[in-house]
């Protein structure tokens, strides 16, 4: 007869323990892909932005090729939440939300995240580089080396770290336009950016009006935003809106190319434009700018303006 305290010693596996293990073989690809942070990947579709407003979105090659650089762009902002998370794992784990993130709640192992994060930076430029061309390269090798710069030291200098995630989104809007040759409007690159720093300095005002009057609350949001007075920002979110709205309005007004076109679409395409950024500036101005596509998904009015500016622009661009 088998010795009772030997069962007790050496249970067999039980499918509790199977399942644990199942598990356990998911979890870390699983938190690799929640700290690539899936749901910002809506922000690298801007790189269609070059190719749609040249009106070359109409071939099967320049789609196929923004795909590829779509992917690209998408590793390498990739790689740079990884080496965010993995730098700051001990401050998060004293977060009350961070905490969740998976590197600080020891779902991904810091040493994966560094490794991981590091191949994704050197994959993307040398793809864009072997798929895309060379100026392709450099721009997304410009983009990590800038953000990873921006989670080592930018992001605590003030001014320098709205500039550098506004920088990060005209770099989305420029790069399709690099990755097939298209050249870069300067009214485009004007408005792009100016309309980014908008976005970027009104969602820092909404969340500086949420924390305002609760000490030590935004130095848990943002490592800068308790120093940034409110009226600075609002300051910074009119000023950009307003060379936004002046470099589009010079664009519609120009004359060239427009004496075909049945209709002044041009002109006509302003005023959705300055519709939509004065839409905008009411949820700015009450603090609720937080998350930009919650808001144009939130709401209707906003979104129908976007619809009928996007309507009136294609036609423009495509010479109606």
């Amino acid at each position: 007869m088998a010795d009772p305290t030997t069962l007790l010693e050496e249970p067999p596996p039980t499918p509790a323990t199977t399942d644990t293990a199942g598990a356990r073989a998911v979890r870390l690809p699983l938190g690799l892909l929640l700290t690539a942070r899936p749901r910002q990947w809506i922000k690298n579709l801007l790189v269609t932005a070059a190719p749609a407003a040249a009106g070359a979105l109409d071939s099967p090659h320049v789609v196929g090729r923004l795909a590829v650089v779509f992917v690209l762009f998408t590793a390498a902002a990739s790689a740079v939440y990884l080496i965010n998370d993995a730098r700051d794992a001990e401050a998060d784990r004293a977060h009350p939300d961070k905490c969740r993130r998976p590197v600080a709640a020891g779902q991904v192992p810091v040493p994966v995240a560094y490794a991981m994060g590091a191949v994704l930076a050197l994959l993307a430029p040398a793809g864009a580089a072997l798929l895309c061309n060379p100026a392709t390269a450099a721009l997304i090798a410009a983009y990590v080396v800038m953000q990873l710069a921006y989670c080592l030291r930018l992001k605590q200098v003030l001014v320098v770290d709205l500039v550098v995630v506004t920088t990060g989104f005209l770099m989305r809007a420029m790069v399709g336009g690099l990755a097939l040759g298209i050249p870069l409007s300067r009214w485009f690159l004007i408005t792009t950016g100016f309309g980014a720093l908008y976005m970027v300095a009104a969602k820092r005002y909404s969340e500086a009006l949420l924390t305002a009057g609760r000490p030590g609350a935004a130095g848990e949001t943002r490592a800068l935003l308790g120093e940034y007075t409110v009226g600075y920002l609002r300051f910074v979110w009119q000023l950009a809106a307003g060379v936004a709205v002046l470099a589009y309005c010079l664009w519609a007004l120009e004359t060239k190319g427009a004496h075909h076109e049945l209709l002044p679409w041009r002109q006509l395409s302003m005023v959705p434009f300055i519709l939509g950024v004065l839409r905008y500036a009411v949820f700015a101005d009450r603090g609720t700018a937080g998350a930009p596509e919650d808001v144009l998904l939130r709401d209707r009015p906003l979104a129908a303006t976007a619809l009928a500016w996007m309507a009136l622009y294609g036609s423009a661009v495509v010479g109606l």
